[in-house]
């Protein structure tokens, strides 16, 4: 199967010595590359903004609905929950 290497692009920062302490550590641990390190902090915190980002969807949805509709998910979710039960005792 062939891949096409990612594209990357060269930058250059200006960052505390403790921070600079902090990488290098990282790196040391890790033994890979600063550039290595720094992608791997920089995806982590991509992916917890998305994870706060559906979080507050959620919440503004469910902020949304009437009472009403909050018990029919309720009543949903207990039906898709006896589903599951019901099927994992089958096996």
């Amino acid at each position: 199967m062939n891949q096409r290497p990612q594209l990357r692009t060269k930058k250059s920062y200006t960052i505390s010595p403790e921070s600079v302490a902090f990488l290098e550590t990282l790196q040391r641990q890790r033994e890979t590359s600063m550039s290595a390190v720094l992608e791997e902090i920089l995806q982590a915190a991509r992916r917890e903004r998305e994870r706060e980002a559906d979080e507050d969807a959620i919440s503004a949805f469910y902020s949304s609905i009437t009472d009403e509709e909050r018990a029919e998910e309720v009543e949903w979710g207990n039906f898709a929950l006896g589903e599951f039960l019901a099927g994992s005792s089958a096996e």
